[in-house]
């Protein structure tokens, strides 16, 4: 559903978890909102004072409940404008009454998802990237994604790239100098020496950023781990065990799973996605022949590629597949409780663990193994600025026209629109320059009332 906010509009929702709780928020946002509060309470309030007050219906007269009010006045609040905050008992039937008064009053509405910080970032408070971070936030469960999507929310991407493209402000009017002295070769050529010298260094810098791994991309939405194997080699059992749950279907029937079943797990603060796959083998159905479609499809987009050989039967199924340009293999060898004692080999530069998923044994290793590899991929404790893949195509386009401004020996209009263009990339990043889809998909994401 597309965004389209109209700021004359007073908007409200509940801002606090849906379901019964102690205590419930309801936030109202617009011109109406001091009205909304003096009509509810029935008094007048002090700006930024918490208040008991009873709240009552005034179609109805009736009571809603007692609670803490408070009243922001504009500019001084998240989106810009007035802020009415209710905090009432957190029981269904209040919230509903209370949205249900807030609905009868004249220009008010339900808020949209995303709606309130459409409105900030319409009116200057945050921009499209710290909307993002904002969103991160919400959605981080694990330390890591929490302290990353701060950083975000906070401005880090906003900063720098703000302050690269002054750089590059700096630069196009170097070259535009160089055109409105064109009668003086010498000024001109000075000018335009500069600007490369400034479009060279920007470009090796962005270009450094972007040579980060993925890092701040795969800290964002989890290491993709998956589980890989012949049939009946105790997939499914590794990641109930993992998980610590019963989230996949054990059978000691080969073929048992025949989709991709994933659980998230939370690894020394590190976000991890666990993916059970179906066996490779030669595939006796159209259903089980998508499984494993399905399961070389993960194989080649996974961070990482845990190959599972069952050691009471080490043989020709040793041979694990190709990863992706950018995965990690792990050979592991589960029931090592029956295990017959062989070698494990056909897997050259992978590490092998030993683990059994029905003892236990072993299982505290591999998942050391696994936080490890999603530390050093995700560049744990490092500053990671490109955090999805909008910010990083965006610098990617960015890098590819400072490529085409430095390769171009004349024209020099058409260089000046080379360091427009790259100036307009780093733009779309904070939302300085963005079409409506762009905020149509960043602001759609999020939950309403946020």
């Amino acid at each position: 559903m597309a965004l389209h906010s109209t700021s004359e509009d007073t908007i409200f929702a509940l801002s606090s978890a849906a379901g019964r709780a102690g205590v419930a928020v309801v936030r109202v946002y617009g011109a109406k909102a001091v009205d909304v509060v003096e009509a509810l309470c029935r008094s007048h309030l002090k700006p930024r004072s918490a208040v008991l007050s009873k709240l009552v219906d005034p179609q109805t007269g009736g009571m809603i409940d007692k609670g803490l009010v408070l009243w922001f006045p504009g500019p001084a609040s998240f989106t810009g404008e007035g802020l009415a905050e209710f905090q009432v008992h957190g029981g269904r039937a209040v919230v509903a009454a209370l949205i249900d008064a807030l609905g009868r009053f004249e220009g008010c509405r339900m808020a949209e998802p995303g709606e309130f910080a459409l409105r900030a970032f319409e009116n200057g408070k945050i921009d499209l990237s710290q909307a993002e971070g904002l969103a991160d936030l919400i959605d981080a469960e694990t330390e890591a994604q929490r302290v990353q999507a701060v950083r975000q929310a906070g401005g880090a991407l906003s900063r720098l790239t703000e302050l690269w493209r002054g750089r590059l402000i700096e630069a196009m009017g170097l070259v535009e100098a160089a055109i409105d002295f064109s009668d003086e070769a010498d000024v001109a050529d000075r000018a335009v020496d500069q600007a490369e010298a400034r479009a060279g260094e920007l470009k090796s810098e962005i270009s450094r950023h972007l040579d980060d791994g993925h890092g701040g991309e795969i800290l964002r939405d989890g290491l993709q781990v998956v589980f890989a194997g012949a049939p009946n080699v105790g997939k499914s059992s590794l990641l109930n065990a993992v998980a610590r749950r019963d989230v996949a279907i054990v059978s000691s029937e080969a073929g048992t799973t025949r989709d991709v079943i994933e659980v998230k797990l939370d690894l020394e603060g590190l976000p991890v996605v666990v993916s059970d796959t179906a066996g490779l083998r030669e595939a006796s159905g159209d259903v089980e022949r998508e499984g494993v479609r399905r399961t070389r499809a993960r194989v080649q987009d996974a961070d990482l590629v845990v190959w599972v050989l069952d050691a009471s039967d080490i043989g020709a199924k040793e041979e694990a597949p190709q990863v992706g340009p950018n995965g990690e293999l792990l050979l592991l060898v589960n029931k090592c409780d029956l295990d017959s004692g062989r070698e494990v080999g056909g897997c050259p530069g992978a590490g092998v663990l030993r683990v059994s998923a029905k003892t236990g044994e072993g299982l505290g290793e591999l998942i050391k193994s696994v936080a490890a590899v999603a530390g050093r991929k995700t560049g744990a404790g490092e500053d990671s600025v490109i955090t999805r893949a909008r910010h990083r195509q965006h610098l990617t386009d960015c890098c590819r026209y400072l490529a085409s401004f430095l390769g171009r020996s004349s024209d020099v209009e058409l260089r000046a629109e080379d360091l427009r263009l790259a100036a307009d990339a780093l733009g779309r990043i904070s939302g300085r320059v963005d079409p409506e889809d762009v905020l149509d998909e960043v602001f759609a994401r999020f939950c309403i009332g946020k």
